[in-house]
C-alpha cells in the first residue's frame, strides 16, 4: 500500500486523540438510544448479521466494509459464544476490558447497551465497535466528507487496537487495510464478500516515523523484536542457568498484533517469546531465547522451554494456514538444533500437555502429524492437474464428500498438493480412491480427478 503524509493540522489533532483520556458520559453527542439485543443472545442467522453492519455502520458513519474488515482481522467474524480471548475482548469486534485497554466501557457509555449484551450479542458487538471507531474519529478531527474515505480512518483503526506503540499500532492498523487491499470472503453466505480495492492510508501516528520498518531479533533472523514488559517475563542467561530441553506450542485466542501488544501490558502478567501470523507465517519475538517468558503455567517448563504462539483461536481450524504451520516447523526445528531438544512428541508438546495446564491450545483442529512432519523435514508440495472432462471439481471443508463444498476448482487446473489424507473412497477418471488431496487450507479435492504422477500417495508429501 502507498502511505501518505498527515497535514500539520491533522497530525496535531491524531496526537491529541490518541494520548487523550476518553471521558464518555450520557450526554456524548454520540450517545444514542439503546439497541436491543437478541432475546437468546444466541449467534446470529447471517441475514441478521449482514444487516447488523449494514445498520451499526449507516449510524455512526463508518464505512461498512472498513468495519467488517476490522472483526474479521479480529476473529474471523466469530464471537467464541461470548467467550473473552486471552486480553479480555469480547464478540466478533474483540470489544476489551482489561486495565489498559477498556473499549467494551466505551461502547457501553457511547450506545447506552448493557456490558453483558456488548459481550454476548452479535448486533450489540457490532454497534459497540462502529460506535467507539465513531468517537476516535471525531477526536482525530474527521468531518463528514473525510469519513466517507476509508483512507482517513488509518489511525481510529490503530487506536481501536490499544497498542503499546506505534509500530504495533501500525501492524494492527496494517492487517486491517490489508484485507481491504487483497479483498475476503467473509465466511458468511449472506455477508456479502467484500471486494479488492486501492488503499493508501495515511499511516503517520504519534511517536514514530511512517515508515519505520521495525526492529528484527537477533535470536532468529526471520522474526521481528517487539519486546514483552519486564513485569511479564524472568530476567535470565539460559542455556548457563536453565536448560532448555522443550519446545511449548500455543494458539492466541486473539490476532497477531492484540496478543503482541498484551504481552507489553504490564498487567497481562504473561509472555511467550516468539508469535506467528496466521495470513503469512511472520513472526515476532518478544522475549529473548535467554530469558524465561510466563506461557506454561509451570514454572519448571516455563524455565525450560520457549513458548511459541499462534494467531488464532482453537475452536476454528481456519486459523491453522499453511504458511504460518511451515514458518513455525522453521522455528521449531532451529530452536530444536540450537538447544539440542529431541524432534519429537515429548519435546515439542501442547500447551494442554504441560503439567497442571488448566488450558486446552493448541486444540483439536491442530495438525500435529503435518506440524512434526515440517519440523522433520520429511515433507515437500506435491503438485497435480485436474481432469473432470470440461467441469469443475467440488472442493470440500475436509477428506470426503460429506464435508461441506467450500469452492471449485476448473478442469484443467494445476493445484499444489500439501498433504494427503484417507477419506471417503470416490471413483474418477484416475480409479477409484480414498484419498484425498489437500491443496489449501480447509481445502480438499479427491485425489482421482487429479494427475498426479503416481499411483496413490505422492512420495515426500505428508499425510495429514
Amino acid at each position: 500500500m502507498t502511505a501518505r503524509l498527515v497535514s500539520q493540522r491533522r497530525r496535531g489533532l491524531l496526537s491529541a486523540a490518541l494520548a487523550a483520556t476518553v471521558v464518555l458520559s450520557a450526554g456524548s453527542a454520540l450517545a444514542a438510544a439503546p439497541v436491543s439485543a437478541a432475546p437468546d443472545g444466541g449467534p446470529p442467522t447471517a441475514g441478521r448479521l449482514a444487516t447488523a453492519f449494514d445498520t451499526a455502520a449507516g449510524r455512526y458513519d463508518v464505512p461498512r466494509d472498513l468495519l467488517v474488515a476490522l472483526g474479521y482481522a479480529e476473529t474471523r467474524l466469530d464471537g467464541h459464544g461470548g467467550a473473552p480471548s486471552a486480553a479480555g475482548g469480547y464478540g466478533m469486534m474483540h470489544l476489551v476490558s482489561n486495565p489498559k485497554l477498556r473499549t467494551l466501557d466505551e461502547a457501553a457509555a457511547l450506545t447506552g447497551l448493557s456490558r453483558g449484551a456488548l459481550r454476548a450479542d452479535a448486533a450489540a458487538n457490532i454497534t459497540g465497535a462502529a460506535a467507539v471507531l465513531r468517537s476516535y474519529a471525531d477526536q482525530a478531527g474527521l468531518d463528514a466528507a473525510e469519513r466517507d474515505d476509508v483512507d482517513e480512518w488509518y489511525a481510529p483503526i490503530a487506536r481501536y487496537g490499544g497498542a503499546a506503540s506505534p509500530s504495533l499500532a501500525r501492524l494492527y492498523a496494517d492487517a486491517v487495510y490489508e484485507l481491504l487491499t487483497t479483498g475476503f470472503d467473509t465466511g458468511h453466505a449472506e455477508v456479502a464478500r467484500v471486494p479488492a480495492r486501492q488503499v493508501a492510508p495515511e499511516r503517520d501516528l504519534p511517536g514514530g516515523a511512517s515508515d519505520e520498518a521495525g526492529i528484527l531479533s537477533t535470536d532468529y533472523g526471520p522474526a521481528a523484536w517487539a519486546p514483552a514488559s519486564t513485569s511479564n517475563y524472568t530476567v535470565a542467561n539460559r542455556p548457563s542457568s536453565h536448560p532448555v530441553r522443550y519446545v511449548v506450542i500455543h494458539v492466541t485466542q486473539g490476532s497477531y498484533a492484540g496478543s503482541i501488544s498484551w504481552f507489553q501490558n504490564p498487567a497481562a502478567k504473561a509472555s511467550a517469546h516468539y508469535t506467528f501470523r496466521s495470513s503469512d507465517g511472520a513472526v515476532t519475538q518478544s522475549v529473548r531465547e535467554k530469558d524465561i517468558a510466563w506461557h506454561a503455567g509451570n514454572w519448571t517448563y516455563n524455565t525450560q522451554s520457549i513458548g511459541i504462539e499462534h494467531e488464532g483461536y482453537v475452536d476454528n481450524a481456519a486459523w491453522f494456514t499453511d504458511a504460518m504451520y511451515r514458518a513455525s516447523a522453521t522455528l521449531t526445528r532451529s530452536l530444536a538444533n540450537k538447544y539440542g531438544i529431541p524432534k519429537d512428541r515429548a519435546h515439542i508438546i501442547g500447551h494442554h500437555e504441560v503439567p497442571g495446564a488448566t488450558h486446552t491450545d493448541p486444540g483439536p483442529n491442530w495438525n500435529w502429524a503435518y506440524y512434526m512432519q515440517l519440523v522433520n523435514q520429511q515433507t515437500g508440495v506435491g503438485s497435480g492437474t485436474v481432469n473432470t472432462d470440461g467441469v469443475s471439481l467440488n472442493v470440500r471443508s475436509g477428506p470426503g464428500t460429506g464435508y461441506s463444498v467450500v469452492g471449485s476448482v476448473a478442469d484443467g487446473a494445476t493445484v499444489s498438493i500439501y498433504c494427503q489424507a484417507v477419506g471417503t473412497t470416490v471413483t474418477g477418471p484416475y480409479g477409484t480412491s480414498n484419498i484425498w488431496d489437500r491443496i489449501g487450507t480447509n481445502r480438499y479435492v479427491a485425489d482421482a480427478f487429479v494427475l498426479t504422477g503416481h499411483d496413490g500417495f505422492i512420495p515426500g508429501v505428508p499425510r495429514c
